[in-house]
């Protein structure tokens, strides 16, 4: 028998213990179908029926069982040895990869990711770019797709939407528009001025943070992302959000380090923090007094 990936065991384990391939979807970010194509690989590689299948879920075999207990058993082992590997070392610093707007929720929001106490450091990069997780350039990383790349593990934190905001109390017939500059406007969302008003378009910066200050003076209107913009009392959205812009956003780790316990930790402070602004990033309006 080839040697078998441990991350096909680490898909074992959460099929196992969650009693099928929904739950460990949830716990994996991969599909259901992915997950069950790479178990059938599993059994046929490893020669035994490892899951007992029916419509109530997977269940394990005996001798799925018995590979559950050993794996169990790799589990502790595997742990030791980073406990130990990290004994005495400096302190970590978890890399954290994020979007303009995801970056801005996210100092604002600082406490609620690190604590004063916490014994490790955390290092944001921002920009609009995918965020690579390849040789460790990030630890964590925030995409608008579920990831393809088999080493990766994602979290679903649910749907983002975007609208056009002018100042508030702006004439909705004014057709002035602001935007990222062309060569910048990586995201969907930036070339949306482009493709639909770009001889409207009066003013340009390169860093999407710039668009509301522009939207405050008065200079144009912009399209930002919902929570951005329903936040600021200072703007109002023109119309409907633009539903050929929404789209889902993810949590994305690399398989071998999501289980380290400063990146673990990160990574969950994150998806609550995000899963709390859930209604107000997929678009349903802020209440204001």
């Amino acid at each position: 028998m080839k040697s078998t990936q441990w991350d096909s065991f680490q898909l074992f384990l959460q099929v196992a213990r969650l009693g099928g391939l929904t739950g460990a979807s949830t716990a994996s970010g991969l599909s259901p179908a992915t997950i069950g194509r790479r178990m059938l690989d599993l059994e046929q590689e490893i020669g035994k029926a490892l899951f007992l299948r029916s419509q109530t879920g997977y269940r394990p075999t005996p001798d799925g069982l018995a590979l559950l207990e050993h794996l169990q058993d790799m589990e502790a082992a595997a742990r030791k040895v980073e406990a130990w590997r990290l004994a005495g070392t400096p302190a970590a610093t978890v890399k954290v990869a994020a979007g303009t707007w995801v970056a801005w929720l996210l100092t604002t929001n600082f406490s609620a990711i690190r604590n004063p106490g916490d014994p490790f450091a955390v290092s944001l990069t921002i920009g609009e770019a995918r965020a690579s997780l390849s040789y460790r350039e990030s630890d964590i990383g925030i995409r608008a797709f579920e990831p393809e790349e088999g080493n990766l593990a994602a979290r679903l934190l649910g749907e983002v939407a975007y609208a056009v905001y002018a100042r508030r109390n702006a004439s909705e017939s004014e057709e002035r528009w602001v935007a990222v500059s062309e060569d910048d406007a990586i995201s969907n969302y930036l070339r949306w001025p482009y493709r639909n008003a770009a001889a409207s378009i009066v003013a340009t910066v390169n860093r999407p943070r710039s668009l509301p200050e522009l939207v405050r003076a008065g200079v144009g209107k912009a399209v930002l992302p919902c929570f951005v913009g329903d936040l600021d009392p200072e703007l109002q959205r023109l119309g409907d959000e633009l539903p050929e812009l929404r789209h889902r956003q993810w949590i994305v780790m690399n398989n071998e380090d999501r289980h380290r316990p400063e990146i673990r930790t990160v990574a969950d402070r994150m998806t609550r923090l995000l899963k709390g602004y859930a209604d107000l990033i997929a678009g349903k309006r802020a209440t204001r007094n």
